[in-house]
């Protein structure tokens, strides 16, 4: 199965408290929480048939791009985005460091 990363959306799920990819009947998503002016990013998980596409990674691009944009600090409990930060230092700024 391939998908074409560039054209999937991403999707703020306040509800459920998890930012979400839907592809077909199945859903990628990061979840989190808020605390204060911290979103903590609790959770990743992509369905096993999309691993190795990409998607977490644009999912872990997304989220923190929506927490620089909107001010929040990030706590990453999620050890794949504690990975991705550590790999990607415009991110360090918003972090308690990784």
């Amino acid at each position: 199965m391939s998908v074409d990363v560039n054209e999937l959306e991403v999707k703020n799920n306040p509800e459920r408290h998890r930012f979400e990819i839907v592809l077909d009947d199945r859903v990628a998503m990061v979840g989190y929480r808020m605390a204060g002016n911290t979103i903590v990013f609790t959770h990743t998980e992509v369905p096993p048939e999309f691993e190795g596409m990409g998607i977490g990674s644009k999912l872990a691009r997304h989220v923190l791009d929506y927490a620089k944009t909107q001010g929040y600090r990030v706590h990453a409990q999620c050890p794949f985005i504690a990975g991705y930060i550590s790999r990607h230092p415009e991110y360090q700024s918003i972090t308690n460091g990784y």
